[in-house]
């Protein structure tokens, strides 16, 4: 169900944001396709700014194509890499599970490539960069994997347990990952041996996966403060305090000098870093907002645990319309071309007209989507509470109607 005049509160923004905003997120979503188009679905949200923008469109009315069942619940969100000439193993999803595996599968069939056993349940989203998988696990291990095969490359320990997933970044010719844990820190380690570069120390959890834009890492945590960090130092370059139970449960996305984030507060907020203050906040009065952002057209797109999904100016904050679904939206939305996609905790994936909201399409798994999906070359791949791994493509040429899904094993 589609709604709107949902009343919307927060500070007034200020005179003359509109057109910096405006190239700030097309200069973002333009980055975040280059690197969508060549590499897939890599990391959660798509692209290191984390702005849950995918290139290309989806079919009008995709059709199932594989399930792949796991021993255990899925609460981690899938990645995927397409480009099979990239690849000696060809185009692959690889998720998490809570019987402490990561899982390899083939991204056309659904076919089990290989798994990797951790020390427990995994929650955190998997990162693929230059052949290799980065995944953090409820043991505190932070892993770094062979693509093709599954081998550990290496391994390093945190503290506590790691729920958000990692991001890449290039520093004087070197790449690295940083990753969050619950020991309170935020993590920088070379890629290719697993060398700790910095740690940055908060106040308490850290929960998702850090934003990386420029020389900027940004992040929030169970502090309720939002973390600005030099992505080459280590250091701090702000700390905006966000008030009162505004715990970060999931992760931000950004555009140029703008933050866009949900808090246990029960408000969703866009943060100026230039001027360290809110611009504007959409409140609810009993539930607060763990899904991650999508930043395009101009707008923002996000669930809460309202049981909806928003629609936002991205500028102003106000209130374009919202689509009620039959439980929460912990999962976050994914742009699309001029759709948007996303999974609910009723068992069910939508996907939306973005600037509407009207709904074109909608499947329903029968089981909780505890993550994320991840979307590439019109292909939706989705993990849920009942182990299964789904993916939905474009329907196969020729058929006279839906084909039977391959269903793979583990």
């Amino acid at each position: 169900m589609r709604e709107r005049g949902v009343a919307w509160t927060g500070a007034v923004p200020h005179n003359g944001g509109m057109s910096a905003l405006a190239l700030a997120v097309s200069c973002a979503l333009a980055v975040s396709a280059a690197g969508a188009s060549a590499d897939g679905w890599p990391i959660f949200r798509g692209d290191p700014a984390l702005t849950g923008v995918a290139p290309g469109e989806l079919p009008a009315a995709p059709e199932m194509r594989w399930t792949f069942r796991a021993a255990k619940g899925i609460v981690s969100s899938p990645v995927v890499v397409r480009d099979a000439s990239a690849l000696s193993a060809g185009p692959t999803v690889v998720v998490g599970c809570d019987d402490g595996l990561v899982y390899a599968l083939d991204a056309d069939t659904g076919a089990k490539r290989w798994t990797f056993a951790t020390g427990d349940v995994i929650e955190a989203p998997p990162l693929i960069s230059n052949g290799s998988v980065f995944i953090g696990s409820s043991d505190g291990g932070f892993h770094a994997l062979d693509l093709a095969t599954g081998a550990e490359r290496w391994k390093k320990e945190t503290g506590d347990k790691i729920l958000g997933g990692a991001n890449a970044l290039r520093i004087d010719g070197e790449e690295r990952v940083i990753v969050g844990s619950y020991d309170s820190n935020l993590y920088c380690f070379a890629a290719a041996d697993g060398t700790e570069r910095w740690h940055y120390s908060t106040g308490n959890y850290v929960n998702g996966t850090p934003a990386v834009l420029g020389d900027r890492i940004v992040f929030g945590g169970c502090d309720a403060v939002l973390h600005v960090v030099s992505a080459s130092t280590g250091e701090a370059l702000a700390e905006i305090e966000l008030g009162n139970d505004a715990h970060v449960a999931g992760s931000v996305a950004l555009a140029g000098e703008r933050v866009y984030l949900g808090h246990y507060g029960n408000a969703f907020v866009c943060v100026d870093l230039a001027t360290k203050e809110t611009r504007w906040s959409l409140t609810d009065p009993k539930q607060p907002f763990f899904s991650s952002p999508a930043l395009a057209h101009g707008k923002v797109y996000f669930g809460g645990r309202n049981k909806k999904l928003h629609c936002c100016d991205a500028e102003t904050g106000e209130l374009l319309w919202s689509f009620t679904t039959r439980r929460k939206v912990d999962g976050s939305p994914i742009a699309v071309g001029d759709a948007i996609a996303f999974g609910a905790a009723d068992g069910r994936l939508y996907v939306l007209d973005a600037a509407s909201g009207e709904e074109r399409w909608s499947h329903d798994l029968g089981s909780d989507l505890g993550g994320s999906l991840a979307v590439s070359d019109g292909w939706i791949y989705a993990a849920a509470l009942d182990g299964r791994v789904v993916a939905f493509g474009p329907p196969v040429s020729g058929s006279a109607g839906p084909s039977a899904p391959r269903e793979g094993t583990r």
